[in-house]
């Protein structure tokens, strides 16, 4: 397969010095070998594949030492190209590096119908006539995404849920978010009366024990007052003892 640019590509005979010695095409991605001789890139690899010297002097070539010609590139990307739909009709001619734009628009260009089923390929200038007469395009799916097959007189009129169903998928995130919120407000006010409760219970041990220490008390004070008037009563009373 040539590597190059098809002579009948271009609107005039381009100059012997852009043409590749091994495809004979004008060059595409042009590099220079050491030896000075410049090849289309396809091409010379191709031939360095199987032999490693110069097509032109046959001197050994080593891969690494060969170079881009950006400025020979960049000149023949000026050469003035004919469209590549020219047989059927497109008579413009633009430069090569615009080439693709060209095809892009062009109205000549093959499109495919975009009829869901519909398999043919007309020239872009005649795509909207087609889409009128398309069997295919009685009945299409929403383009707006909800899935239901329209005719041409219910699409004009169609109105797509599509954005309630996005509405509703907003407003359930909003709502799967703020109940993981309450969930975990209520783990720490769990938590927190938990806590509460065990301090409550300690406190009512603690104020048990200090009633029963204060109930004791008078209990022990009633034992010990009848053992010390019962002493006094069998001592009796002291003499009295004269002074001197």
């Amino acid at each position: 397969m040539s590597g190059g640019y098809d002579l009948n590509l271009f609107a005039s005979p381009p100059d012997c010095n852009f043409l590749c010695s091994v495809c004979h095409g004008v060059l595409k991605k042009p590099v220079r070998l050491p030896c000075s001789h410049i090849f289309c890139k396809k091409c010379i690899l191709h031939w360095l594949a199987r032999q490693k010297t110069c097509p032109c002097c046959r001197k050994e070539v080593k891969r690494k030492k060969m170079v881009h010609v950006n400025k020979l590139r960049k000149t023949i990307g000026r050469l003035e190209v004919k469209c590549k739909n020219a047989e059927v009709g497109c008579l413009v001619t633009c430069p090569l590096a615009h080439r693709k734009g060209h095809q892009d628009s062009c109205p000549f260009e093959l499109t495919a119908c975009p009829n869901e089923g519909c398999m043919s390929r007309v020239p872009r200038g005649a795509l909207a006539e087609h889409r009128q007469h398309c069997q295919h395009g009685a009945h299409q799916r929403c383009p707006l995404g909800c899935g239901a097959s329209l005719g041409p007189a219910e699409r004009a009129n169609h109105n797509c849920y599509r954005e309630l169903r996005e509405a509703w998928c907003q407003r359930q995130d909003r709502s799967r978010t703020l109940v993981l919120c309450l969930l975990r407000r209520m783990r720490k006010v769990h938590r927190a009366t938990n806590l509460i409760r065990r301090q409550l219970a300690q406190l009512e041990d603690f104020l048990e024990e200090d009633d029963a220490l204060l109930l004791g008390a008078p209990q022990e004070e009633a034992e010990a007052s009848p053992e010390s008037s019962t002493g006094a009563e069998v001592g009796g009373p002291k003499a009295k003892v004269p002074c001197k």
